[in-house]
């Protein structure tokens, strides 16, 4: 699934692009947004990482981003899964919430099969693409580190370093679970959110549309509650159960 150059068809260039991440092992979030991306006639799709962690569902996750052939990177946590590591590189605030969250790194290891654990072996670090006449480079948390996180709220500064050192005229990204759109640098910086696990106070699953001209946050909705009693049923943590819920 890598790709070196601008992945650019000639007929594909005017049409729009869905770009999903953060999946976390959520089958039926997944499900809900490629089923919006096929109401809408969107052909091209492409997947920002994330396919597993804190969610009850992994193998089935990646089975569909695979059967879909989907081009994806990998995220922090794939990385992690994927060569059985014990630590996703994820930041936690408190020690209450490092403990949680290597509760989700124990069950998902214990829980992924040896063939999602070999597909997300394989998935390249980024991806680069074309809308229209824009060039779109694709990774999970920065061009710098897979889980860096580029918050909305950082300093400005930042954000002119990274366009200045990007070749690109988007960067689409997610990682922080929360989605925004801005323009620094004259590169546009577009965080796509999360599909599995929002963190923005939205339940509701969300991807970006990328279009020659526009750039927009399709939220999608599913059954979060019944998510959240599997998650719990599965022996996750249920502070994960309900975050599905709060999307906190």
């Amino acid at each position: 699934m890598a790709v070196n150059a601008y992945d650019a068809d000639p007929f594909e260039m005017t049409v729009a692009v869905a770009v999903i991440t953060d999946i976390h092992g959520n089958l039926p979030a997944l499900q809900a947004a490629l089923a919006r991306i096929d109401e809408l006639a969107i052909q091209r799709i492409y997947c920002g990482g994330d396919l597993v962690g804190y969610g009850p569902h992994p193998n089935e996750v990646c089975a569909l981003i695979a059967e879909r052939e989907i081009p994806t990177i990998y995220g922090n946590y794939d990385y992690a899964i994927a060569r059985d590591l014990e630590d996703c590189g994820c930041a936690y605030i408190t020690r209450h919430d490092r403990e949680v969250g290597q509760q989700s790194v124990d069950w998902t290891l214990a829980h992924t099969d040896q063939a999602s654990k070999d597909f997300m072996r394989e998935l390249p670090f980024d991806l680069r693409f074309e809308v229209g006449e824009r060039r779109v480079h694709l990774v999970h948390g920065s061009p710098r580190k897979v889980n860096e996180y580029l918050f909305e709220d950082k300093p400005a500064r930042l954000y002119e370093r990274l366009a200045g050192a990007e070749r690109s005229d988007v960067l689409v990204f997610g990682h922080t679970h929360k989605p925004w759109v801005h323009e620094y640098g004259g590169v546009l910086f577009v965080n796509c959110g999360s599909v599995g696990k929002p963190k923005d106070g939205d339940p509701r699953g969300a991807f970006a549309i990328l279009t020659p001209g526009d750039v927009t946050i399709e939220r999608v909705d599913y059954d979060a509650a019944t998510v959240a009693v599997e998650v719990a049923a599965a022996g996750l943590p249920t502070e994960l159960a309900e975050k599905l819920v709060s999307a906190t």
